[in-house]
């Protein structure tokens, strides 16, 4: 099944401690059904000291959260949507915005 949540893709946060943030996808991770998004779910991990590593100390990133705590932004209407699929004449499947009916890829 295709992914209703992209890489690069514009969302928002819809649960948690960063509800009504917003950010671009960096990762997606279709087996656990989680996304990274930039600037969302700050974490701080405690790195060893390792010649092959660029940093060491206390680092600051993001981590994963689950798919259904954040909503996609619709690049036509820019309001957060439901995502659903539509087949196209030429046999692809492309991601629809529920609200406006337009195609999002």
């Amino acid at each position: 099944m295709p992914s209703k949540i992209r890489r690069d893709d514009t969302v928002i946060v819809t649960a948690g401690k960063n509800k009504g943030t917003q950010g671009n996808v960096r990762r997606s991770i279709p087996d656990k059904n989680r996304v990274i998004v930039e600037g969302v779910n700050i974490i701080k991990r405690h790195l060893r000291n390792d010649p092959g590593l660029a940093q060491s100390g206390i680092v600051e990133q993001e981590a994963a959260i689950h798919v259904s705590n954040v909503q996609l932004i619709c690049t036509e209407c820019n309001e957060p949507t439901r995502v659903g699929f539509r087949s196209l004449e030429d046999g692809r499947k492309v991601r629809i915005c529920k609200k406006c009916n337009e195609t999002i890829d």
